[in-house]
């Protein structure tokens, strides 16, 4: 899966353009059908086994038996973030890394993540097999692809260094990998950050043998929340019991995915044909034990690792003022 990292400075662009636009996040919902309470629902990027899910939960009708109607859109340029925080989407998809830059500060957006659509980061470093990149010092002399963004690279750095390599000895190359597999067998760069559960898969299913490395499992502070549903603060202020409707919905369409996750691929493929089924179907076999992983309550953000994660891009400058405990997310509309 593409990274969505390279999002990161739209973001930071986006910010006070939609700080000027007030009153859009307070409104009330209005009808949509019928009855129903209409959300906008906003993707982070083309349909994948991340929003499985939320496609399941329209195909079943869970959104309409919660009263609502669910329209699912594509994100805008400037990503999911701006949408939400403008008002003119009430959901949508993001990360707790990306989304860092509208969260904070005297220009944070109105959005707080209110699931984990994962409940841990299944990212990390894809290479050839053989190549000598099982682990983060295997990076020296090795051509990365790096979206040369600010976060990205320090935690490539720590992980690098906790491992006693060097990261001046990593060759950074500027690229945007579209297609890993491809850009693998070419040679063109050695090593590339990857979502396990789509390029990964990706991999398996075109037969390239690889090595893998996860982030988490080097370190633990990068065990953060990737990827979250976002909501607009302000909206869910005033609409407290649709936003514990729409969320639990979207947790029984998850649900769903993993019980019978071939049926579940079976819709992701219907909603969006441009998919291949073959790779569906593989990466929904792997996301079903990552959606809920050892966790009771499907959705859940555990506080500790939202903050370490949060407190390390503090320590490190990654942001221009100390991010606050709790920032950015919240477990409230859970149920």
């Amino acid at each position: 899966m593409i990274i969505m990292k390279k999002r990161m400075l739209a973001v930071l662009l986006s910010v006070l353009l939609i700080t000027a636009m007030t009153g859009c996040g307070s409104k009330k919902e209005e009808a949509g059908d019928g009855k129903l309470k209409k959300i906008t629902f906003v993707l982070d990027w083309t349909p994948n086994t991340n929003h499985t899910g939320i496609y399941v939960a329209k195909e079943k009708g869970y959104f309409k038996e919660a009263g609502l109607d669910v329209e699912i859109v594509q994100p805008p340029e400037d990503g999911a973030e701006v949408l939400v925080g403008s008002g003119k989407a009430q959901f949508g998809i993001s990360f707790q890394d990306t989304m860092m830059p509208a969260v904070v500060g005297d220009d944070a957006l109105p959005i707080k993540a209110v699931a984990a659509v994962l409940q841990h980061n299944t990212s990390g470093i894809v290479s050839r097999k053989g190549d000598g990149i099982k682990r983060p010092k295997g990076l020296e002399g090795k051509k990365y692809a790096t979206w040369n963004q600010d976060i990205e690279k320090a935690i490539l750095k720590q992980v690098v260094e906790k491992d006693k390599g060097n990261f001046s000895k990593v060759n950074m190359i500027p690229s945007t990998v579209t297609d890993e597999v491809s850009a693998l067998k070419s040679k063109k760069v050695d090593a590339i950050w990857i979502y396990y559960g789509w390029a990964g898969i990706a991999t398996e299913v075109a037969g390239l043998d690889t090595d893998y490395f996860a982030f988490k499992d080097i370190d633990p502070v990068f065990d953060y929340y990737t990827p979250v549903i976002i909501g607009n603060s302000e909206w869910m202020k005033k609409n407290p019991e649709t936003a514990k409707a729409f969320l639990s919905a979207a947790k029984k369409g998850y649900e769903y995915a993993i019980e019978d996750p071939k049926d579940a691929g079976d819709i992701l493929c219907e909603a969006s044909p441009e998919l291949d089924s073959k790779m569906v179907q593989a990466s929904q076999k792997y996301m079903k034990d990552q959606y809920k992983a050892e966790v009771k309550q499907w959705g859940y953000i555990n506080p500790e690792r939202w903050n370490a994660f949060y407190n390390w891009i503090s320590e490190k400058g990654l942001s221009k003022t100390k991010i606050p405990e709790n920032t950015g997310f919240t477990n409230d509309y859970l149920e």
